[in-house]
């Protein structure tokens, strides 16, 4: 290529001159190594060539450019490249132990030629007898013969596991139940020793093998989780902190279960998950321990522990950590003070869920696992199932348990990890029978048998175990067959001791040399794998059926919430207990702005309704029969009472007072004038409990003693307002009593004669016998309060005369209401008189003694007037404010107690529109996880 490059440049420069091409010359000299000078130069003449020829070399200086370009690109791209090679290969994992099993070449070379030489020396020199050539001949062709049965009977199984691949749901197959070998041909005594010989020390060498090969999977799954959790690392390190982190897809579907929860529709819970059942002390518990890798359950020395179900949650993180849905604690798995909280913690929240005397509960206890190298899957424990109840549980405690087992077993999509102690006998298990029941076929149940160290060493027929691994000792079927050890029942054994007994006991266990147990069916780790993985293929085969499903029942739902609420909005328990919730506080916010001249009108009804007895019945009426019109008696009578009343009782019942016009107006503002009847009884209920809780301050008493003391030493009514007022409020208080009196008598002594004629009514013998007694007192005139001895013997003596025979007493209970309403019917008349009378009191300066009972109950209703004031100004500047913070904090609480509000807000409506929201929410997490579950795969 320089050649012709050089060409082309000496022939474009043949015209050209020495002098204009010396800086090009020496630029090309260094480029291509050769001197410009060996060639002839061009002629001068032209010299109108020069732009071309610069020209020319612009564009060759470009393409030499582009070939630097080029070089760097290819030389910094296979640096790259080996930089990637090297970092890969460091990554792969040392495989040099395969070095100290196979011989290498130069070994290999010798071992064969040694086997050719012993041929040939053992060829020439040993004469073979026919007889023995004859039974080597018939030997071989026996051994082809089970050669070929053997690579026959591959073949099929080869064509059956073929056949189950392609089959949409295939089962987790069964080592053990493959079909037996063909005997081997019958040897003389000194072969089968030989040959059994042979075949132990071939299982000890497939059993130190084996051995190694756990150790070297150990190994890298340490090293896989290491790099697992130094990855996650790096990721969260990348992301900013105030980004969300995206949910893993075990987790999505662990909220789907949650939303399920309790769900009371048929056929609405049918999700897959691992649902965990077995015999009470069989060993559920620490299976699922082994499974998630900590020791995160209670335990307890004979008695039940697991009292409620527990959803258990693995995924894999960087750190094993445990968390409850409802709480933002994690527990580090890692440290021993967090496993003990939290175990402490899932011990008091099963406590917590057994209420009303039950010895087992219902409610679903949720929490997740998250570290490294745990398989995504969601497992359900459940209390174990028992034959015999103690007196301390409860009657329906073996029942329950069962009910419960059987509610989650029947759940078509559940996988049933059974769990059977082998170290009891068979015939002792309970759940087998329940798990056949739910489960005939197996084709979602998974065999565990635990407590195999045990089993080992007291059953004296180890041939026990290989039929229950085989599925032939229990009546009930399953996936596949597993033999655990979980500890020697020691609290303190950690999970990695555990598993590395475990791991011990098979590879020395005659269970393995036997040929008894397969690798395949042993230990938690394989158990771990084979369960995630029936998960996920039940996950993925059902989860759209599921989807379709919600979908279908959404659609009918809002078609029925079209149909019978049109005009209305779907709103579900919560979103209508906060409409109401603000409406009522809103309401109660306008008590601060009720008028003053309405809370003492208010008040002042209150306070008289209160004050109205004690002030007729131990005021007013004892001092005027005590003073037997003497004023001065009078007055001093009521002086007295009054001080005691206003020390003792007025202050107690004034606040009483304010709190029921408090409570008047309250409930007044908060009931609307047309009140929806879905939020009746929520209405009704936070009024009711706002008010029981509301208590008046305690120095408002004292305050207001002083106050009402006051007011009743005033004596003085300074305006005829002020008088006027008085004598209204007397006549009212009079006519109120005489009322009641008359109403008295009436019951006394029967209906009058036009009443009977009226109402077709008559009286009674004893009204009879009152009305003459009555007729016969009132001849004695009822001006004074008590009568005299003679007086009560010559009633009677009347009364007997006309054939009616009455004692003392019982003509005295008849003159108590005759008086009454003759001094009352007094009383009015002289305070009807007395409503002009203001202007001789004004003139003797309230020196005066008539009409001292208007002067009395002016000092009663100033005193109200002065209370009514003062309990208005304390409503407004505390009690008010007190109410509604009351009624905040009632409101608050019926927020939490969902019961409350399932109570106070019920109907179709709210069914509705609470299945609803649920379908939906349901749904969108189901496709949201659908959508995650597609593009992981």
């Amino acid at each position: 290529m320089s050649r012709i490059l050089h060409n082309r440049v000496r022939s474009s420069f043949k015209n050209t001159s020495w002098v204009s091409i010396d800086k090009r010359a020496v630029a090309f000299s260094i480029w291509t190594g050769r001197s410009m000078l060996l060639y002839k130069p061009i002629d001068t003449s032209h010299v109108q060539r020069r732009c071309y020829g610069m020209l020319v070399a612009r564009a060759i200086r470009g393409v030499l450019k582009i070939r630097y370009l080029v070089l760097g690109g290819a030389v910094g791209g296979g640096m790259t490249l080996n930089k990637k090679y090297a970092e890969w290969k460091d990554g792969l994992p040392d495989m040099g132990w395969l070095n100290d099993l196979l011989p290498d070449n130069e070994q290999w070379d010798r071992f064969t030629t040694t086997l050719i030489t012993a041929k040939d020396k053992i060829g020439d020199q040993l004469q073979i007898d026919p007889r023995l050539r004859e039974a080597g001949v018939a030997r071989t062709t026996e051994l082809r013969e089970w050669l070929a049965q053997r690579y026959e009977d591959a073949v099929a199984a080869a064509a059956v596991n073929n056949q189950q691949r392609l089959e949409p749901a295939p089962k987790i197959v069964n080592n053990l139940q493959s079909r037996p070998a063909s005997p081997p041909p019958a040897r003389s005594a000194d072969d089968a020793a030989h040959y059994e010989k042979r075949v132990h020390a071939l299982q000890e060498e497939v059993l130190a093998l084996q051995a190694r090969y756990q150790r070297e999977l150990q190994r890298l799954e340490q090293e896989n989780r290491e790099l697992r959790q130094q990855n996650m690392l790096l990721k969260q390190g990348r992301q900013p902190s105030t980004k969300k982190m995206k949910r893993s897809l075990i987790d999505m579907y662990s909220s789907v279960l949650d939303e399920l929860a309790g769900w009371e529709a048929d056929g609405a819970d049918r999700l897959p998950r691992v649902v965990v059942v077995g015999d009470q002390s069989a060993g559920k518990t620490s299976v699922l321990e082994m499974i998630a890798q900590a020791r995160i359950f209670p335990r307890g020395a004979g008695e039940m522990c697991t009292r409620a179900p527990v959803k258990v949650t693995l995924s894999e993180g960087p750190y094993h950590v445990a968390q409850f849905r409802d709480s933002s604690r994690e527990f580090d798995l890692n440290k021993e003070s967090d496993l003990a909280d939290l175990r402490k913690e899932v011990e008091l929240r099963m406590r917590n869920s057994v209420r009303g005397g039950r010895t087992v509960s219902s409610d679903v206890i949720s929490m997740s696992v998250k570290g490294p190298g745990l398989h995504r899957m969601v497992l359900v424990d459940l209390p174990g199932v028992i034959s015999t109840q103690t007196v301390d549980m409860a009657a329906d405690t073996r029942e329950a348990i069962k009910q419960m087992t059987r509610q989650y077993m029947d759940n078509p999509n559940a996988i049933i990890l059974c769990i059977q102690d082998g170290s009891v006998d068979a015939e002792r298990s309970n759940v087998t029978d329940l798990v056949s029941s739910c489960d005939p076929q197996g084709k979602r149940t998974i065999f565990v048998l635990t407590k195999v160290d045990l089993a080992e060493e007291n059953l004296a027929n180890p041939n026990r175990i290989r039929r229950i691994l085989e599925g032939k000792l229990f009546p009930m079927k399953a996936l596949g067959y597993y033999a655990v050890v979980t500890g020697r029942s020691r609290r303190d054994d950690s999970i990695q001791g555990i598993r590395e007994y475990e791991e011990r006991f098979f590879s020395s266990s005659k269970l393995f040399k036997n040929g008894l147990v397969t690798p395949s069916q042993v230990t938690t780790r394989n158990l771990s794998l084979a369960v995630a993985e029936c998960f996920w293929r039940m996950v993925r085969a059902t989860v759209e059926q599921q989807a379709d499903a919600f979908k279908a029942m959404r659609f009918n739902l809002e078609t029925e919430w079209k149909n019978t609420f049109p005009r209305q909005r779907e709103l579900d328990r919560d979103e209508l207990f906060e409409r109401a919730r603000a409406e009522l506080l809103d309401q109660a916010a306008e008590l601060s702005a009720v008028p003053a001249q309405r809370w003492e009108h208010a008040l002042r009804d209150a306070l008289w309704d209160h004050a109205a007895p004690t002030v007729m019945d131990r005021i007013y009426l004892p001092a005027a029969a005590a003073a037997h019109d003497d004023q001065d008696k009078f007055n001093t009578i009521v002086d007295i009472k009054l001080r005691e009343w206003a020390e003792r009782e007025l202050p107690g019942t004034s606040v009483q007072a304010g709190r029921e016009a408090l409570r008047a107006e309250f409930s007044r503002l908060t009931e609307p004038a047309e009140p929806e009847p879905l939020f009746r009884g929520l209405r009704e209920h936070a009024v009711r409990e706002a008010l029981l809780r509301h208590d008046w301050e305690e120095r408002a008493q004292d305050v207001l003693r002083v106050l009402q003391l006051n007011a009743l030493q005033d004596r003085c009514v300074s305006a005829r307002a002020h008088w006027d007022r008085a004598v209204a409020l007397l006549e009212a208080a009079l006519g109120d009593r005489l009322g009641a009196a008359r109403d008295r008598l009436r019951d006394l002594t029967g209906p009058g004669w036009r009443e009977r004629w009226l109402s077709w009514s008559s009286p009674t013998e004893e009204q009879r016998r009152r009305a003459l007694l009555a007729a016969e007192l009132e001849q004695l005139g009822t001006a004074r309060p008590q009568l005299t001895y003679d007086e009560v013997v010559a009633v009677r003596d009347n009364l007997r005369r006309q054939g009616v025979e009455v004692d003392n007493d019982y003509i005295r209970e008849t003159w108590k209401p005759l008086y009454l309403r003759k001094f009352l019917e007094q009383a009015l008349t002289r305070a009807r008189d007395c409503r002009k009378s203001f202007y001789l009191y004004s003139q003797q300066n309230g020196a005066g003694k008539e009409c001292c009972e208007v002067v009395l109950f002016w000092r009663i209703q100033q005193t109200l007037e002065t209370t009514a004031n003062a309990l208005r100004q304390q409503i407004g500047n505390r009690e008010a404010a007190r109410l509604d913070r009351e009624l905040r904090e009632v409101l608050d609480e019926m927020a939490a107690d969902a019961d409350l509000k399932k109570q106070l807000l019920s109907g179709r409506r709210v069914e509705l529109a609470e299945e609803l929201k649920r379908v939906r929410k349901v749904q969108e997490k189901l496709e949201e996880f659908i959508e995650a579950l597609n593009k992981e795969k």
